[in-house]
Formats: structure tokens, sequence, C-alpha cells
């Protein structure tokens, strides 16, 4: 008798630094990335969104086989019609991707065939209570009560990766969530939002390097192989 071999599903997720200077890349943005590009106040938010939008080309063209010039992104919401939602690969309804950055930090993930959230967090500060308890249910705070001052992070980045598969964002308050403990083995243990079973949904952290947590949420129950590498500035 046969037997029908599990899926596996491929997640790859890409971390750089943001670039130093737009000279060499802002000709690559199409005509709405570069409105967003020039909306932002501050370089460091134009240099965090530029990068990532290098990178994702980069990441997709090295999935598809092909030139990250040909790469072209559909960011429209779905809510409001603007072009600032989760951008989407146009002609490859197959390759699913999330972004995130923080601090000196972008990060990249591009899945096929399965909705992926990506979150990383730049551990530079203390937690407040009044953050702590919007993110937080009362199991989760009583963890955190006995872990290192981190641990905070590990939570955030877990549930927002965990949002961002889902594709609803901030409509899912992130206290309905509950993810394992920071040190355990993450998973999602349960959710008011239909979108999240925790049958259906397999949570594993991610390695930005010291001072930083990151966590990758797809949507399935199928097997998931995780790889994780850098590109250098000067590589897209």
């Amino acid at each position: 008798m046969s037997h029908v071999q599990d899926v596996v599903f491929d997640i790859q997720v890409w971390w750089t630094r943001p670039l130093r200077s737009a000279v060499r890349h802002v000709g690559t943005l199409d005509s709405d990335e570069r409105a967003r590009f020039d909306a932002y106040r501050q370089d460091d938010d134009r240099l965090r969104f530029l990068t990532g939008r290098v990178l994702a080309r980069f990441a997709v063209a090295r999935r598809l086989g092909t030139d990250p010039a040909e790469i072209t992104f559909d960011a429209t919401c779905p809510d409001c019609g603007k072009p600032h939602g989760r951008p989407r690969v146009v002609g490859a309804g197959n390759v699913a991707l999330s972004l995130s950055h923080s601090g000196d930090r972008v990060g990249v993930a591009v899945t096929g065939g399965v909705p992926v959230g990506l979150d990383v967090e730049y551990v530079n500060r203390r937690a407040t209570d009044d953050l702590i308890g919007y993110a937080l249910n009362d199991t989760e705070r009583a963890a955190i009560a006995t872990s290192d001052p981190d641990a905070f992070f590990t939570y955030w980045a877990r549930k927002e990766a965990l949002m961002k598969a889902t594709g609803h964002g901030m409509k899912i308050p992130l206290r309905s969530i509950t993810v394992s403990a920071p040190g355990d083995h993450a998973r999602l243990v349960a959710a008011s939002d239909a979108a999240l079973d925790p049958a259906t949904t397999t949570l594993l952290d991610a390695d930005p390097g010291d001072g930083y947590r990151a966590a990758v949420a797809v949507l399935t129950g199928d097997p998931v192989r995780l790889t994780e590498r850098w590109m250098s500035n000067t590589t897209a």
C-alpha cells in the first residue's frame, strides 16, 4: 500500500541591516512605493522602508529563479484601497511574504502556498506596565514575572507574527491570543479569532542576532522547514 508523503513547506527568512544610503536603490521603487518612501519624515525610516523592498525583491527572485528587477508588488489595502497594505507578488500567487523591521534589523519571510507572518523586535527598552497590560493576558503576565527582562519581547514577536499571518493585523486584540512562554517551544496555545487555530497554525522562533527577538508564523499544520540567511547590503 502506498503512503502519501506529508507536504513540507519551506520558509525562507532573509535578514539584513538598513542601507546607509538611498542613492543606489531608490530607483527600484515603483510610483506607489516612492510616494511612501518620500512620505517618511525621518531618513532612518525611509532607509528601513527602502531596505525592506530591496530585500523582498531579492528574496522572492531567489525563490522564483528570476531577476529582482522583474519582481513587482501590489500593496493595495483591502479595506481602504490605498497602497499601504501587505505586499503581494504580482503574477506569483503561490508566493507569500511578510516584512518586518526594528532597530538595525530588516527581515523578510517568503513561503509558497501558505500565508506567513514575520516580526522582529529590538530589545532596547523595558516594557512598561501599560504595554504589558495591552499585549499580554493574565496567564502570560504571570509567566513573565519569573522570566528574564526581555521575555515580553518574545511574546510580542510571536503574537505580531501570528497577526500578520492572518492579514487581519491589529484588528485582532493581542490579549485574545495565548502563546507558549518564552523558553518553551514556540506554539499557538489558543486564540479567539477563527483564523488562528492551534491545529492548523505553526509558530517558530527566528534568530536575527543578539539584542533582538523574532518569530515566524504560517497558517498550516503540515510540516515546515525554516531556513535563515543574511544578505549583505552589497548583494542586491
